[in-house]
């Protein structure tokens, strides 16, 4: 028996642009592991997506009409359960032989039938038959119908379709959007199944205007996609349209010239990709007054707005040229280009009015609205947010410069939020910070503070770039900590997928900015230190804020992010869990990527694997004792492996603690790796809990001594196998 191609469409009203991907992905896909998980399939079978703004399809190759039977052997109880003394059949085992569809109409030849077979300690029976193999046209109408019902729909639409049976009426059905018909064609014959109410067929749509036939119908699984585009004057492939796209795109740009290039922004494409059948790119233009708004503005709200694609010159400005990419391909596009250019203008106008009235007030007298913005109704206003930012800027600025940069960063840090009450910002959210930094300008503010209040958002997203200055660190650092203890403090903890506050986000880009900028801040100090002020002590007054729990689940999840960065950079999870201890930051974050580089290169020794299991074994005996004095006195040292020992330790030791003081830890762990022959001669010839109690204790003294000069870099024992 041979196989065919298959061709399955859903032809449906406007899918949502933005999960078109994705939907015909899934729809593709799920069919394919569906038809061959029953064996429909043959192990070459390709599966290809279709998708567009109306329809969801997929061609799969080398589909059987027939999956082939199946042997299949089952268990069903042990000897003892299914037979009776006299080897006959009991109820238990009748019952069982009986739901499988087994003929029991003679006990005897049933039982004959089974095998008997080895099973653990005991015998078991186990009955062997003949599954007949699905025919393609039940296992596609089961395939499809478990695809549909586990697509990522991003919501579903109900709606009403008239019976087909004898009685009049109307059935609700359940869908991404009304689907109005199904193709499905194995090979050039039309399987016989139905789903969402719809019969299969042969018969599809193109364009709703410029399809040159109505319906298309196709010959084929194989001709879908030629059919589509020469009679429906839809280009069916989301992939090769997008590529047309950025085709025309390009091309356009390039009939602009002056270096014309379309905004990068690959979302966008995907978005529009998802409302087109057959592109045509357009050039249109706006009036050059505008170009005084700032670009991100006239950028975005195009973008956004109007989904079209800015241009820019070659130096990354925007001009006033901007790209369209229509449904419609008319031999005169004038209407279509004045059309497109009418309906941004008003866009831009309110743009330019809303910048031309925001800068009519200085960000200063902004402030007491902020007031009177609630940020969390169990952490106070953005105004009372505002202060907390301020106190943590500036206990950061003092750690890591000097007065000046303290003033600009508490300067920046009162500012930084106070666009949010400006009209921009209320009509363009994702202009927040961009925006107060033009406004920061406009107040004759430094350039300095003004990228301050630009910056302290960054990193925005993963791989973002960091603030450009210090003053944008250090505000940026005390934005991101205010949030993590916040709400942390208040048990407002990401859950799974879930992180409403871009949590994960926030302690990422803390670690970023102190390990790629090595600010030597003190974080946990910072955060939480007992003896004194600390970024905790912020938010006294507020009644479900709890310090307690926020300096155990905040430590783990810090370090749990740290560790997740370290591992993406290629470290293994021995060498990371060496340099970070579970629910513990760092003092010195930026201290920490130089210590697992040393850890690295330590393992590399010859002597690493003995000296890490010996450090582990130190760390098993020091677990047992209490309170014991790293001091070593000589008049107890006996045996001669342990005095060996000691005086290696006072040889190396202190060479190896200069070099861990001078920030060389890679030589700091080398020079500790002469001693793994005294560390072996100990243990091999030294019995450490001697009898006499003044012996024992000198001796874990001399191993306490040895805990910690080994373990000052890393904890090696971590590298132990």
């Amino acid at each position: 028996m041979t196989t065919r191609n298959l061709l399955v469409e859903l032809f449906v009203e406007e899918l949502p642009p933005k999960a078109l991907k994705k939907l015909g992905d899934a729809f593709a896909d799920g069919l394919a592991s569906q038809l061959r998980n029953q064996g429909l399939s043959s192990p070459e079978s390709v599966a290809t997506a279709y998708a567009s703004p109306r329809r969801l399809a997929a061609h799969i190759s080398h589909v059987w009409l027939k999956a082939a039977d199946k042997a299949v052997r089952q268990k069903l109880m042990p000897v003892s359960v299914g037979l009776d003394v006299l080897g006959q059949a009991t109820p238990a085992l009748l019952k069982k032989l009986h739901a499988l569809g087994a003929d029991i109409t003679d006990p005897a030849a049933a039982v004959a039938a089974l095998q008997r077979a080895p099973d653990g300690k005991s015998e078991a029976l186990f009955y062997a038959s003949l599954v007949t193999g699905a025919t393609l046209d039940t296992g596609l109408q089961q395939a499809l119908e478990e695809t549909i019902a586990n697509l990522p729909i991003p919501k579903v639409m109900s709606y009403q379709l008239e019976t087909d049976c004898a009685l009049p009426g109307w059935t609700s059905v359940n869908f991404v959007r009304p689907a109005h018909g199904l193709v499905a064609l194995h090979g050039s014959t039309v399987v016989p199944m139905k789903v969402l109410g719809l019969a299969a067929g042969n018969i599809t749509h193109g364009h709703r205007f410029e399809a040159a036939v109505d319906p298309v119908v196709l010959k084929d699984a194989n001709s879908y996609a030629a059919t589509l585009l020469r009679d429906g004057a839809v280009i069916a492939s989301f992939a090769a349209r997008k590529a047309e796209i950025a085709r025309q795109l390009a091309q356009a740009a390039a009939s602009v010239g002056h270096g014309a290039r379309p905004i990068e922004d690959d979302a966008l494409l995907d978005e529009v990709t998802a409302l087109v059948e057959r592109p045509n790119v357009l050039v249109c233009e706006f009036e050059k007054e505008f170009l005084e708004v700032p670009q991100e503005c006239l950028i975005l709200t195009m973008k956004a707005n109007q989904k079209y694609f800015p241009l820019l010159d070659a130096q990354g400005r925007l001009t006033n040229r901007f790209l369209v990419v229509s449904n419609i391909s008319p031999a005169d596009a004038s209407a279509v280009i004045d059309g497109n250019e009418r309906v941004v203008r008003p866009r831009l106008a309110d743009a330019k009015f809303f910048f031309d009235k925001d800068r009519k007030r200085t960000l200063e007298s902004r402030l007491a609205g902020l007031d009177k913005v609630v940020y969390h109704n169990k952490l106070g206003t953005q105004g009372e947010r505002v202060e907390r930012v301020r106190a943590i800027a500036h206990a950061i600025a003092h750690q890591l410069g000097d007065a000046a940069l303290a003033q600009a960063a508490d300067t920046a840090a009162q500012l930084a939020k106070a666009d949010l009450v400006t009209d921009m910002v209320g009509e363009f959210p994702e202009l927040q910070g961009i925006m107060g930094r033009y406004y920061a300008l406009n107040d004759a503010l430094s350039a300095d503070v003004a990228d301050a209040i630009e910056a302290h958002y960054k990193p925005r997203f993963a791989g973002d770039e960091l603030p450009r200055n210090m003053t944008g660190v250090v505000v940026a650092l005390a934005d991101k900590l205010e949030t993590l203890v916040g709400m942390f403090g208040i048990g407002n903890l990401p859950t799974g997928d879930k992180d409403p506050f871009a949590l994960r986000r926030h302690a990422l880009g803390v670690i970023r900015m102190l390990i790629e900028r090595d600010l030597p801040l003190d974080l946990p100090t910072l955060l939480w230190n007992p003896t004194g002020w600390s970024v905790v002590t912020l938010y006294q007054g507020f009644p479900d804020f709890n310090s307690a729990r926020l300096q155990v689940e905040m430590g783990d999840f810090m370090v749990d992010r740290f560790a997740g960065l370290l591992r993406e950079l290629g470290y293994s999870n021995p060498e990371v869990s060496s340099v970070l201890q579970e629910g513990e930051f760092p003092a010195r974050a930026d201290m920490v990527l130089k210590r697992v580089e040393a850890v690295r290169a330590f393992a590399a020794l010859p002597e690493a694997p003995a000296l890490a299991a010996a450090n582990k074994r130190i760390s098993n005996i020091l677990k047992k004792a209490q309170d014991i004095d790293p001091h070593v006195s000589e008049v107890l040292l006996r045996e001669a492996a342990e005095i060996a020992l000691y005086a290696a330790m006072k040889d190396v030791a202190p060479k190896a603690n200069a070099q861990f003081d001078a920030g060389d830890y890679t030589a700091s762990l080398q020079t500790l790796a002469a001693l793994r022959a005294p560390v072996d001669a100990f243990f091999d010839g030294v019995m450490v809990n001697a009898e006499a109690l003044d012996l024992r204790l000198n001796r874990l003294g001399l191993l306490k001594g040895l805990h910690g000069a080994m373990n000052r870099v890393a904890d090696l024992s971590r590298l132990a196998a």
